[in-house]
C-alpha cells in the first residue's frame, strides 16, 4: 500500500408531531412523478419523525418478516438519506432562488441577475443546471418519504428546525431556511483526491486546492453587490462589486461539487449495508444521480481556476482563485475531471472508483461532520444536531442481514 500526501493549498497556499400523513399519501398516489408535486410534497407536507416515532407499529413490523422485505436497518438508512436530501434541497433552493433559471415550473428562480451573470462566466448554462439539480434533490426526498410511508413508517421532516434567516439580498426570499450559505469554509480537497492514484480509504490525505474560508456563496447584500449590475463575458472585473460577486460565484462552484461528491460517497457506503433488494435499488439509483451531479460540478469548478477567471480575488474576504494550470502538473490540471484509477482492493490493479467509501470517512456521521465543518449549519439549534446525529448513528449501525 502506498500512501500519498497531496500538497496543501496547491493553488495558493424535536421533531414536530405528525399532522399530514394522509394528505401526503393521497397527493402522492394521485400525481406521482410530476415535478410540481415533488417540489410541493417534499418539504411542505412531509411530517416529522418524533424521537418515539422511529419504531413502526407491530402490525407493520410483522409484515416485514417475509424474505426480501426491508429491515429496520434499511429504514434507518432511508431515514438518514431522506434527511440529507431535505438538507440538500434547502441549500439548492437558495442557490436556485438567486442564480437558477426561471421557468413556468420554477418561476421564482434566478432572481438576482448580477449573480446569474457571474455564474454564467463559469458556464453559460449554469442557471439551468442549478435549477435542474434542485429539482432532482426535491424529487429524492419526496420519493424516499413516500416510500417510507408506503411501508408503514413515519416520514422525515426537518421543518421544526427551519429557523435560519435567508440572505437579505435579492433572490434570498423570505422563508426561514435550514442551511447557512452566507459564510462557509468549503473543503476543496476533493479536487486533488479525484486526480490522485491513492485512496483515502487506505490512509491517503489531501490538502486544499483553493482556500475558501468564511466566504459567502450567494449574494448577502444588495448594497455591495447591486442586483442590477452585470459582469460581461469574457469577464471584465473593474469594480469592487464585480470582483466580489465573481468571487462569490466561484466559491459556489467549488461548493456545488463538494456537496455532490459527498453524496456520491454517502450513497455508495450506505448501499453496502442494505438488506432488501428493493431498498438497494433505491439507494443505488439515487446515488448514481448524485455522482452524475458531481461530475457536472467538477467540470464547472475548474473554470474558476483557469483563464479567463484565474486571478479573481474577493476584495472583502481575500479569497483568491489562482490559475491551477500554472503548475503544469496533473494534480491541478483543470480539464482532468474524470477520476484517476486508484488503490481499491489490495492485491488487484488500480481502478477508477468513488472514494472514500468507508464508514469513518463516508458514512452518515462523517457526512454530518463534514457539513458541520463546512459551516452549513451555523446558527442551528441543539435540537437539530441531536436529531440529525441520532439519524446518522442509526444509519451507520445498520448491517446487511444475510439469511
Amino acid at each position: 500500500m502506498t500512501v500519498k500526501h497531496e500538497p496543501a493549498d496547491a493553488g495558493a497556499n424535536q421533531a414536530a408531531p405528525d399532522t399530514n400523513e394522509e394528505h401526503l399519501q393521497r397527493v402522492w398516489n394521485k400525481v406521482v412523478g410530476r415535478r410540481t408535486f415533488l417540489r410541493q410534497a417534499g418539504l411542505a407536507t412531509a411530517v416529522a419523525v418524533p424521537a418515539s416515532g422511529i419504531a413502526v407499529s407491530s402490525a407493520a413490523a410483522g409484515s416485514r418478516n417475509r424474505a426480501g422485505d426491508p429491515t429496520e436497518g434499511d429504514f434507518a438508512i432511508l431515514r438518514f438519506l431522506c434527511a440529507a436530501e431535505i438538507i440538500e434541497s434547502d441549500l439548492w433552493e437558495q442557490y436556485a432562488g438567486c442564480g437558477g433559471q426561471a421557468t413556468a415550473e420554477r418561476p421564482n428562480d434566478g432572481q438576482n441577475p448580477f449573480y446569474v451573470s457571474a455564474l454564467e462566466n463559469l458556464d453559460e448554462d449554469m442557471p439551468q443546471y442549478i435549477s435542474d439539480n434542485t429539482d432532482d434533490e426535491e424529487s429524492h426526498q419526496a420519493f424516499i418519504n413516500a416510500y417510507l410511508m408506503s411501508k408503514g413508517q413515519q416520514p422525515v421532516n426537518l421543518e421544526p428546525f427551519r429557523r435560519l434567516r435567508p440572505s437579505p439580498a435579492t433572490g434570498g426570499g423570505s422563508k426561514r431556511v435550514l442551511t447557512n450559505l452566507k459564510s462557509l469554509s468549503v473543503d476543496t480537497s476533493w479536487y486533488l483526491r479525484y486526480r490522485a492514484e491513492t485512496n483515502p480509504d487506505f490512509g491517503a490525505t489531501f490538502g486544499q486546492a483553493v482556500t475558501i474560508n468564511n466566504q459567502p456563496v450567494i449574494p448577502v447584500s444588495d448594497t455591495e453587490t447591486p442586483p442590477g449590475d452585470t459582469i460581461s463575458q469574457p469577464p471584465i472585473l473593474n469594480t469592487f462589486a464585480q470582483q466580489r460577486m465573481q468571487a462569490i460565484a466561484n466559491s459556489a462552484g467549488f461548493h456545488f461539487a463538494m456537496i455532490e461528491q459527498g453524496g456520491s460517497s454517502l450513497y455508495t457506503t450506505m448501499a453496502l449495508k442494505v438488506t432488501s433488494l428493493e431498498v438497494l435499488r433505491i439507494v443505488v439509483a439515487i446515488g448514481g444521480v448524485e455522482t452524475n451531479h458531481f461530475s457536472l460540478w467538477h467540470d464547472k469548478a475548474g473554470n474558476a481556476v483557469a483563464d479567463p477567471l484565474a486571478g479573481v480575488t474577493d476584495p472583502k474576504t481575500g479569497t483568491a482563485f489562482p490559475n491551477l494550470n500554472a503548475s503544469g502538473g496533473e494534480a491541478t490540471q483543470t480539464n482532468l475531471i474524470l477520476p484517476e484509477p486508484c488503490e481499491f482492493i489490495p492485491g488487484l490493479p488500480a481502478c477508477s472508483v468513488v472514494r472514500p467509501t468507508i464508514d469513518s470517512l463516508a458514512g452518515a456521521r462523517a457526512a454530518v461532520k463534514a457539513l458541520t465543518m463546512d459551516g452549513l449549519f451555523n446558527g442551528q439549534s441543539g435540537g437539530f444536531f441531536d436529531f440529525i446525529n441520532r439519524l446518522a448513528r442509526e444509519a451507520d449501525a445498520a448491517e446487511r442481514e444475510i439469511g
